[in-house]
């Protein structure tokens, strides 16, 4: 019988290379999502780009603020008002900033989405644009939208959780 001993092996270059590969790397976010709306369900969809707004997203150029998702008659959604500004070594053929941009969702989940949308009150709004593996992903969810004192109501309890927080903290300090 052998006595071998259990090593720890380090990850070799090619499995770091790969895992960096898979990494999410965050191009965009849309902050103001959470605050104006209440999002219920979360998707990710893929998007029909050019070669020079993928060039452009990878340099962390990119802006979610002003964009929605609209879906049409045809069962297709499609990223509006996003803004993805032109890459700067690109020649003729660049891209316009504010195209309309097709998303790549699943059949059931557009249909979900879209009788959900016909429901009073329910939208689409992108979260967060990001790359996993080599590919741009959009995070969308289907939203609610808040009314003022909804807003000013998490806005308390986001200030009442900081305050508790800091008290605890306080207190544990004191005690140690």
């Amino acid at each position: 019988m052998s006595t071998r001993r259990d090593r720890t092996t380090k990850p070799t270059a090619g499995q770091r290379a790969k895992a960096a590969a898979h990494a999410r790397t965050t191009v965009a976010r849309n902050r103001r999502a959470s605050h104006d709306y209440v999002l219920e369900d979360r998707y990710e969809a893929g998007l029909v780009l050019t070669g020079t707004e993928v060039k452009a997203l990878r340099m962390g150029r990119a802006s979610l603020t002003e964009a929605w998702v609209e879906l049409d008659r045809h069962g297709e959604a499609w990223l509006q008002g996003a803004h993805i500004p032109e890459y700067l070594q690109g020649t003729w053929n660049n891209h316009s900033p504010r195209r309309k941009r097709k998303l790549l969702l699943h059949r059931s989940e557009l249909a979900r989405l879209a009788q959900r949308v016909q429901a009073k009150g329910y939208t689409v709004v992108p979260l967060e644009l990001y790359f996993i593996g080599g590919r741009a992903k959009l995070e969308i969810a289907l939203a609610r939208g808040k009314q003022d004192w909804d807003k000013r109501q998490a806005l308390r309890e986001a200030q009442d959780n900081r305050e508790a927080a800091r008290a605890m903290a306080a207190a544990n300090r004191r005690r140690g």
